[in-house]
């Protein structure tokens, strides 16, 4: 879910507040052509990675091609915009339609020292592991991926440069469409959908800040520091603090992060030539 949401930052430093329930509509989609439409995990995969590229290009070109060189407020105001509606036109059509999605993995759960791990969870980190791989290498050797890097350093030059701005942030965006049905699609098979999955939208904050918002790599690692830290304080802190506790101890670590290096783990401080 965060790499949906640096892969949009990282090629327009356009911050996404939908990101929530753009992973709800994509999981509502699979479980639409798995529950609906009878197309298989592989078929309503697929049907839901082209409905969610279909929803990136029109909202490319509708709302965020307009508002190219505009103030950041009008971008994030649009991104709040699109998360009302996405809720309610979820809400509408998908409504009745089972949530659940089921991997097509056996074997009991696995256990180790003591420690019981789903199967679920284990292809959830595997797959995390190579879309981090090679969303880092598209945009660290691929002529787009410098093509989109140089868009978010300075929009103005490098359309001057000849990049098709308006091609390239479509690309962006309908990359973010299939990473977030991926995502959408793991995190219902391990844990459960729903609605439910726009309030976890609202924990990639605290991941993408810490990691570093424009760092991919620092996405994973992050996540995994997040989760442990949730984890522990639910153990350890909930009883001491207050039920509840566990859930905003990510956010206090973003803002002591803020305060102590603005640009996070991995992310790289903006330098700019006077």
């Amino acid at each position: 879910m965060g790499l949906a949401f640096v892969v949009v930052y990282k090629a327009s430093r356009m911050i996404n507040f939908a990101l929530g329930e753009w992973i709800m509509v994509s999981a509502g989609l699979v479980a639409a052509g798995l529950h609906a439409f009878s197309l298989g995990l592989a078929g309503a995969v697929a049907a839901a990675c082209a409905g969610m590229i279909l929803l990136a290009l029109i909202f490319n070109r509708v709302v965020v091609r307009p508002l190219v060189g505009r103030p950041v407020i009008a971008l994030i105001m649009v991104t709040l915009g699109l998360a009302a509606l996405l809720r309610g036109a979820a809400f509408l059509t998908l409504r009745g339609i089972p949530g659940r999605i089921t991997l097509p993995l056996s074997g009991e759960t696995l256990a180790a020292y003591d420690i019981f791990v789903a199967p679920e969870k284990l292809a959830a980190g595997a797959v995390a592991v190579v879309a981090v791989a090679l969303i880092a290498a598209f945009f660290r050797w691929s002529r787009t991926g410098i093509a989109l890097r140089a868009i978010a350093d300075d929009q103005q030059i490098a359309m001057s440069m000849g990049i098709d701005l308006p091609t390239h942030l479509a690309l962006a965006w309908a990359a973010a469409g299939v990473i977030a049905v991926i995502a959408g699609t793991l995190w219902t098979a391990a844990v459960g959908g729903g609605l439910s999955l726009v309030l976890v939208g609202l924990k990639v904050f605290p991941v993408v800040v810490i990691g570093g918002l424009d760092s991919i790599p620092g996405t994973i690692v992050a996540a995994v520091l997040v989760g442990l830290l949730e984890t522990l304080a639910a153990g350890y802190l909930d009883p001491v603090v207050g039920a509840g506790f566990s859930n905003v101890a990510s956010y206090v670590v973003l803002i002591a992060m803020l305060f102590a290096r603005p640009h996070g783990l991995f992310g790289r401080p903006d330098v700019a030539r006077v």
